[in-house]
């Protein structure tokens, strides 16, 4: 049998610590290790952000910003680079460098746009709260948060509907330029971009649609008259309302003046000034040079092969060859030469026949109701003033010289193989009915001896010595041609006559002078072509011949008091055209004067071409010395009489005058009796000599007294 035990088991291990306070540990037991694990949550949730901000931070660096469609304002230079001309795709813009752009215009715009630009990263948390504050206060939207910064990147690449979407793609936008560009160029496309009314985007197209001058010459008060117009363009222009204008350019400079950026005594001066603004659109030339500006568009599209788009968005610069003043005169030539009443259309083109440059150029009367440019009209009829490349084309063949004579009298021709005939007729049906030589027919403009000369020389040598002088209308070889019937534009017979005046080179016209990219990269540069078209003597010779049509019995002397310096041309009537094409050394200009639809002119109407270029010549060369044409090598200079054609001598009885001639191609005999008359006198110098033992009736005319004629008058 056995025996029960009553001791106590005794239990393995250590004894536990008794705890003090049971109960609070219990409480704090739970709540600790919640803390513990929302902290371990709190670290890894602030390590995803961490991560994802970096993620999202290097994602956007990566990113590229879209492509922004920034339209930029083209602009069309003169010759001395003012601008005649700007167009644009609605958006009148210029982009310029901050370096351009006035500090005060900078000043102004921080002042009352982004005070802390320079400060934040693109976005201004101080300024989103005060702008709370103020709104709340307010109970109305007061002040805006948004930054330069985000305002370009709204500007440039997003719309201004108001959603989530939209802001989000600004925030990141934002960054992004941040990221991408320095300070300075974010504000400087800033300002470049901003609309500042009237179709004016950037602060270089404001400063000239509002003052007339560039963005780096505005002063402290129109800096904060511009800077006010974004906030509310139509509010605050102060073609629109100068009240609300001035209340905000006093706004801005009390936010100028707290800032530290000018003085009490600035602001105040600023705010007093007196602004003197353009006439609202007076930038646009509507009225200056409109045939021309329309003329540079088409060869820049259509013959150097520029994109349309890129002449109206891209912000080019194309440097023309327009002379203002000359184009002044040309306008003012034909506005004062014919009568307002009339329905009598003009064309006049001007080109400088040393370089090709195209100075001046109206197409019609009135560009605002009809754009038809005149000056390149292939339709109209030379009439007269065709004769110079006839003459030119007889004097080279060498069957002809200024002495060679033919009878002015009514005339019957045959030609084509004699199964064809001709009977031209004098203008008014007046003929010497005696012999008359080159220099007579072409001041006189007489008709039959120019008949006589094509059929001498052949329609052919005509219209091949046209060609070499630039003519590239369509020639028609008849007898007629002689007279200018094939039509040929205004445009051709500057530019052939530029040749005679340039000494026998030709340099092709030229308008455009170089086209550069809104960085100033050249896109295009001309390169005038010139070669010599005919020889110097040649060309002097014609010239000395074109001289007479402005002398006595010339049918240009009506204008011959108007021009006080050597002018050589011809004048040319149809019955319904009237020109006069004629130079100087310096310019070559045609004048066409009719109607455009083939109306005969009355003979008041025909004389209104002569007034409009000898008027023209006169003021566009008032400030260019009188030059006389150079006479040159392979040119020989002898008195004639002019009854005869031989040189003059002791023994004439008739008229001498000085005569030039192609070296070779000068007359041999004398004229009376050569005992008594011995030789004639002559020179390769220009001078002649005196024919001596003249009659004391006759009148002789020596260069010296056309020099003193030219200088007196």
């Amino acid at each position: 049998m056995t025996k029960s035990s009553n001791q106590p088991v005794k239990r393995q291990g250590k004894l536990r610590r008794a705890v003090k306070f049971p109960r609070l540990s219990e409480r704090l037991l739970g709540p600790a290790l919640a803390l513990r694990k929302w902290s371990i949550r709190a670290g890894l949730a602030a390590l995803a952000c961490l991560i994802l901000l970096v993620g999202l931070y290097l994602y956007i660096r990566s990113q590229t910003l879209p492509a922004s469609s920034v339209s930029q304002t083209s602009q069309m230079l003169d010759i001395h680079g003012n601008v005649i001309d700007t167009f644009h795709a609605g958006e009148n813009r210029r982009s310029v460098a901050l370096a351009d752009i006035a500090h005060e215009l900078i000043d102004a715009t921080l002042a009352i746009e982004d005070r802390r630009f320079y400060d934040h990263s693109g976005f201004d948390l101080r300024g989103m709260a005060r702008a709370v504050v103020v709104n709340v206060q307010g109970m109305s939207k007061l002040q805006g948060a948004s930054t330069l910064t985000q305002q370009l990147a709204r500007n440039l690449y997003l719309s201004h509907e108001r959603t989530w979407e939209r802001k989000l793609k600004e925030a990141a936008y934002t960054a992004q330029l941040e990221m991408s560009y320095s300070k300075d160029e974010i504000l400087a496309m800033y300002l470049n971009q901003i609309y500042y009314g009237h179709g004016s985007y950037g602060v270089e197209a404001a400063a000239m649609m509002y003052f007339g001058k560039h963005a780096s010459e505005l002063s402290l008060a129109e800096s904060a008259m511009l800077a006010g117009i974004p906030k509310g363009p139509k509010y605050y222009s102060p073609y629109m309302n100068m009240k609300n204008a001035k209340d905000r350019q006093y706004i801005i400079l009390e936010s100028m003046l707290e800032g530290g950026s000018i003085t009490e005594e600035q602001a105040a001066a600023a705010y007093a000034e007196v602004l003197e603004f353009q006439p609202f659109g007076g930038t646009e030339q509507e009225g200056f040079a409109p045939y021309f500006r329309d003329y540079i568009r088409s060869v820049a599209v259509d013959k150097l092969g520029f994109d349309e788009k890129l002449l109206n968005e891209g912000g080019i610069t194309i440097y023309t060859t327009l002379d203002q003043e000359v184009q002044a005169a040309a306008e003012e030539a034909i506005k004062n030469g014919m009568p307002e009443s009339s329905e009598q259309q003009a064309a006049l083109v001007s080109i400088d026949p040393r370089t090709g440059y195209i100075k001046a150029m109206v197409g019609g009367r009135d560009y605002s109701k009809n754009q038809y440019n005149r000056v390149f009209a292939s339709t109209r009829q030379p009439g007269s003033s065709f004769k110079p490349f006839l003459y030119l084309a007889a004097i080279r063949s060498g069957f002809m010289s200024p002495i060679t004579r033919f009878k002015s009298e009514p005339t019957v021709f045959t030609y084509d193989e004699g199964r064809k005939t001709y009977k031209p007729s004098n203008y008014g049906d007046k003929y010497t009915g005696d012999y008359i030589d080159m220099r007579k027919a072409i001041s006189g403009s007489d008709n039959i001896y120019a008949v006589n000369t094509i059929m001498t020389v052949g329609a052919d040598k005509v219209i091949e010595t046209a060609r070499t002088l630039g003519i590239d209308s369509k020639l028609t070889p008849v007898p007629s041609l002689a007279l200018g019937t094939s039509p040929v534009s205004p445009y051709e017979m500057a530019s052939a006559y530029g040749t005679f005046a340039n000494g026998g080179t030709r340099i092709e016209p030229v308008a455009i002078l170089r086209i550069e990219d809104r960085k100033g990269n050249v896109l295009y540069e001309a390169k005038p072509k010139a070669q010599e078209a005919i020889t110097p003597a040649e060309a002097y010779v014609m010239t000395s011949l074109l001289e007479s049509v402005f002398d006595e019995g010339g049918t240009a002397h009506r204008v011959e008091a108007t021009i006080k310096r050597p002018v050589a041309g011809k004048t040319g009537t149809t019955s319904t055209d009237a020109w006069l094409v004629g130079y100087t050394p310096e310019l070559a200009t045609a004048v066409w004067v009719g109607y455009d639809k083939d109306r005969m002119l009355t003979v008041a109407e025909a004389h209104r071409a002569a007034p409009i270029f000898a008027n023209f010549m006169e003021d566009a060369l008032d400030a260019v010395p009188p030059k006389m044409f150079t006479v040159p090598e392979g040119v020989v200079n002898v008195y004639i009489e002019q009854e005869s054609g031989k040189l003059a001598a002791a023994g004439c009885s008739g008229t001498t005058r000085l005569e030039s001639f192609l070296a070779g191609t000068e007359p041999t005999e004398v004229c009376g009796n050569a005992a008594v008359g011995g030789t004639g006198d002559s020179g390769t110098d220009g001078s002649g000599g005196a024919g001596k033992g003249r009659a004391g009736s006759e009148k002789q005319r020596s260069w010296w007294q056309d020099l003193k004629r030219w200088w007196t008058n």
